[in-house]
């Protein structure tokens, strides 16, 4: 077989950068911590480095060629991840999983049975299952394992600053000599489209497809995300403890969670400090604030405005530049101060929608009309239309260009506070 690089698929580049940036993400931790779990909700560090290999093999075999396993109980082992929503959390120890020599052998056996049943020249043959496409199947992994990229970097950021090692460009950040000034921009009433047509061409997931055109009203929206600066004069307000501002169900988590403050913030005697990646740092006033979306929302109240809808996100979008110099693609660790992209601007002057964090909508992760699982991944989205996560759109430091596309629709928990989730408001 001609195996020469010039014929390498580009695909095949990208699933190789891929695996790249997660292997660099698991060298941030110090060895002896890799099987903690830093957030209550998700598995141990260690499933994850199983789990990316497991979900390839698992995916490729019997679809694009015969992938005999070298652990078929690891294939199950670190199949699927976990997502918690009625207070149930994992109980495993740590004495419960395989050792990491075991977990890297597996990953790394993987990893060379996958490369070796691949040539560029192939990618365009017939699949072993009809209607699934090489191109297709290598999208998915790609974008999977990029996607945990960022899940993980989540989960990392809540792991001790004592237990990681941080990298020689962690501590670079973007500041802005722009003064920032909260203003609110006009929307005019206008048409927008979510999702895709299969017909496009264009890679999504299964929830992206389904175009919808609808009709949006004009409204209102912050020309900037919500700072830190914002939210603390929420919190100096007493909007944690004013009942009004809350959902029954957002209050009774808040209650028996005993939350306070946002999960990234850390009470000082002389203020607040906010825990970046590698370090707790006086907390920016000018930076986005991360929050849940039960958190967005009481703000939001408390501010005498709402969360727009994915319509009205998607409409405020209108003509940006989602893939500008902006905060994304792990350029960086942290958040830029909301007001240092101005190249990063919709036609109608909203700034930042694209990176430097995902902004929650009050629209139910749900299906677009016409919507069809992946017959090879059916629950990806279907096992999440509970009316109990929420769509967020844009993207965040830690996110992939490729994901920047307007049509995807991430989502989280309504009461999840780790993800780099931050949020504007409008007013209709």
């Amino acid at each position: 077989m001609n195996r020469e690089p010039s014929l390498r698929h580009p695909l095949l580049d990208r699933l190789a950068e891929a695996r790249r940036v997660t292997d660099e993400l698991f060298d941030v931790v110090r060895p002896e911590h890799l099987y903690d779990r830093p957030i209550a909700e998700r598995h141990r560090i260690v499933f994850y480095i199983g789990h990316l290999e497991a979900f390839d093999r698992n995916l490729f075999d019997q679809r694009l060629f015969d992938l005999p396993s070298p652990n078929e109980a690891y294939d199950q082992l670190f199949a699927f991840g976990i997502d918690p929503v009625d207070g149930g959390l994992p109980t495993d120890q740590p004495h419960d999983w395989p050792t990491l020599d075991e977990v890297h052998a597996y990953r790394q056996r993987v990893r060379a049975d996958i490369d070796a049943k691949f040539h560029p020249l192939e990618l365009a043959a017939n699949p072993l299952s009809p209607g699934e496409s090489p191109a297709q199947l290598l999208e998915v992994a790609i974008e999977h394992r990029l996607m945990h990229a960022e899940t993980l970097a989540y989960m990392l950021h809540q792991l001790p600053v004592d237990r990681k090692i941080a990298p020689s460009e962690a501590h670079s950040r973007r500041a802005s000599e722009r003064t920032l000034e909260h203003e609110t921009v006009r929307v005019p009433a206008g048409e927008v489209t979510l999702g895709l047509t299969r017909e496009s061409g264009v890679f999504g997931w299964d929830n992206e497809f389904g175009e919808v055109r609808t009709e949006v009203p004009a409204f209102d929206i912050d020309r900037f995300m919500v700072t830190n600066g914002d939210y603390l004069k929420f919190i100096d307000a007493g909007g944690y403890w004013n009942r009004a501002l809350w959902s029954d169900a957002d209050w009774q988590w808040k209650e028996e969670s005993r939350i306070a403050h946002p999960a990234f913030w850390i009470p000082d005697e002389d203020g607040w400090k906010l825990r970046t990646m590698f370090e707790e740092i006086d907390l920016p006033p000018d930076w986005p604030v991360y929050v849940s979306y039960a958190e967005a929302n009481a703000y939001a109240r408390w501010s005498g405005k709402s969360l727009p809808t994915e319509a009205q996100w998607q409409r405020a979008a209108t003509g940006a530049p989602h893939v500008a110099d902006g905060n994304f693609d792990f350029r960086r660790w942290d958040p830029s101060p909301v007001q240092a992209h101005p190249e990063n601007r919709s036609a109608f002057g909203v700034e930042g929608q694209f990176g430097n964090g995902w902004e929650w909508t009050t629209t139910p992760f749900g299906p677009l009309e016409g919507f069809e699982p992946f017959p090879f991944y059916l629950g990806y989205s279907a096992n999440f239309f509970d009316g109990k996560h929420f769509i967020i759109k844009g993207g965040s430091p830690r996110t992939a260009a490729c994901m920047l596309r307007p049509s995807f629709r991430n989502w989280f928990q309504g009461h999840y506070q780790y993800v780099y989730a931050g949020f504007r408001c409008v007013n209709a």
